[in-house]
């Protein structure tokens, strides 16, 4: 089973905005990325909410997916990746092999993005795989349960990349026709040029 996993927890505060409620064709952010990966293929989906936690509950149905409430979100995303993952773990059903690791400011990915890491995961069985456009990195990042301890293990401070590093050597980089990876939407202008 592979799993995804869309981080809307953090205050916005570049923003000014719950990124998790703003608009992109007609739905909010974080519909949009659980639509994309429903249908990519990927059934279990854990969204870790925060900062508003209750207001964004209450303005989107998320009654399809394990809603997780990080309390501890002011430590930064790591806590919130860590909240995700230990939910998604533990839950019944078959094992988790992997998760696809979403940010709730990448609305613009497509299905078959993430369709695309998910056969590539199947064929190499990668710790990690990573799309790419014309050769740049970008999200979502699907990350194997070889990995899940360590990410579990790492301090507030630590970001996932400190794990994800270790094993660039193991990492696939899979080429994908979809800028969209690489749509980070962080502020008013970034969310303007997305409009």
């Amino acid at each position: 089973m592979i799993a995804g996993l869309v981080l809307a927890a953090g205050e916005s505060s570049r923003m000014g905005a719950d990124k998790a409620l703003l608009t992109y064709r007609g739905h909010t952010f974080i519909e949009t990325i659980v639509r994309t990966l429903r249908h990519g293929g990927v059934t279990r989906i854990a969204v870790v909410l925060g900062h508003h936690a209750d207001e964004i509950r209450r303005a989107v149905d998320l009654s399809d997916v394990l809603v997780v409430v990080n309390e501890a979100y002011r430590q930064g995303q790591t806590s919130s990746l860590q909240a995700g993952l230990r939910a998604l773990d533990s839950r019944e059903g078959p094992s988790l092999e992997a998760i696809v690791f979403c940010l709730v400011d990448h609305p613009a990915v497509s299905a078959e993005v993430i369709q695309t890491l998910v056969a590539t995961f199947r064929a190499s069985g990668s710790p990690v795989v990573i799309p790419t456009y014309k050769g740049q990195r970008g999200h979502p990042v699907l990350i194997g349960h070889a990995l899940f301890g360590e990410l579990l293990a790492l301090s507030p401070a630590a970001g996932a990349n400190t794990v994800i590093r270790k094993y660039r050597d193991a990492t696939q980089f899979v080429e994908v026709n979809d800028m969209g990876i690489l749509i980070d939407v962080d502020d008013p202008d970034a969310y303007r040029s997305l409009k």
